[in-house]
């Protein structure tokens, strides 16, 4: 989608100008893969219209292969307004936090299905990387998702965010996400939005109702992320981030994860890497942060328990050069 982020903080009501950047959350993951040096394709569906023009043209430029975008003439680009607040995770939650307005139906993308959509672009890379906004546009987009869901030889490593947006399901039934969500082999979910969605309180509490993914990782804001998988049960804390903005957070930690697993990495840096690139999305104003170099990263994600712990990222962190130890063990952090 185009999203449409406002010049100045208030309600949408009293917004009387806004700047046009990408959103997208498939399209986040694969533009800050690509930013982090690795190969990367959207598969997705545009408008033959300017908005369209633009989303592609942008995501290509952060690098990522767009041979498979189909341009639809007769359905538009989708689009959407939000406030620079956290986006909301139940109907119900306070609009002075967030305001988030989808101008989805009947979109392009609305209409993926299962015959639009080819093995081979799907089934191209080492990971396919799914969320269940998309299951949420249209019945055909639903059908797509199970059918990518539905386990079978030969697949890439399925990875799926289950990324509940209560205003694009429209009363229909939240657990239909859990379904999708088993069929994967790594699931990532918050766990504020799982208690909202399926009244599930805690990780453990998650990770007894989706047993089937052979990891799962729940999210849990400032206090970190938990991870479960081989039977291991792993915590990691997030560093202490000053925060511009929160929208994008999500896509940047799944797509820091995936990096790591791209390149071998043990769990608990897997689950650094995602704070890390998390942390990029964070500090800057824009749904896409500009990830760190890998040494960065790498000797951030590699600190002792005590320097992380300690570590505080501010804006315009990502820009530079990798601190001594000594630097980074004092607790002012880059």
């Amino acid at each position: 989608m185009v999203t449409f982020v406002p010049g100045t903080p208030g309600p949408l009501a009293d917004v009387p100008a806004f700047h046009r950047s990408i959103g997208g959350a498939e399209s986040n993951v694969a533009c800050t893969l690509a930013r982090a040096g690795h190969r990367a394709r959207w598969v997705g569906r545009v408008g033959a219209d300017g908005f369209g023009d633009h989303l592609v043209a942008e995501i290509e430029a952060a690098g990522v292969d767009v041979g498979a975008v189909q341009r639809d003439p007769r359905r538009p680009t989708g689009i959407y307004f939000r406030t620079a607040g956290e986006r909301a995770t139940t109907v119900a939650a306070d609009p002075a936090r967030a305001e988030v307005v989808y101008y989805r139906k009947g979109s392009a993308a609305s209409a993926l299905s299962p015959a639009l959509v080819r093995r081979h672009d799907v089934w191209a890379g080492r990971v396919l990387h799914l969320t269940g906004i998309t299951g949420a546009l249209s019945a055909t987009c639903l059908a797509l998702m199970r059918r990518l869901t539905h386990r079978e030889p030969g697949r890439p490593l399925v990875s799926f965010d289950v990324n509940h947006r209560p205003s694009l399901w429209h009363g229909a039934d939240p657990w239909l996400l859990a379904d999708l969500a088993r069929g994967c082999d790594l699931v990532f979910v918050g766990e504020d939005e799982a208690q909202a969605a399926w009244g599930l309180p805690d990780a453990d509490a998650i990770r007894a109702a989706l047993p089937e993914p052979a990891t799962l990782i729940v999210k849990q804001g400032a206090a970190g992320a938990t991870a479960f998988s081989d039977g291991e049960r792993v915590h990691v804390p997030a560093p202490t981030v000053d925060v511009v903005a929160h929208v994008g957070a999500g896509d940047a930690f799944a797509a820091g994860y995936l990096s790591a697993t791209l390149r071998g990495l043990p769990l608990r840096d897997r689950l650094r890497h995602g704070h890390l690139l998390a942390a990029a999305a964070l500090t800057v104003p824009s749904d896409l942060g500009s990830p760190p170099s890998r040494e960065r990263a790498d000797a951030l994600a590699a600190l002792p328990d005590g320097e992380w712990a300690r570590l505080r990222l501010r804006p315009g962190w990502t820009e530079q050069a990798p601190a001594p130890r000594s630097v980074a063990g004092t607790g002012d952090g880059p």
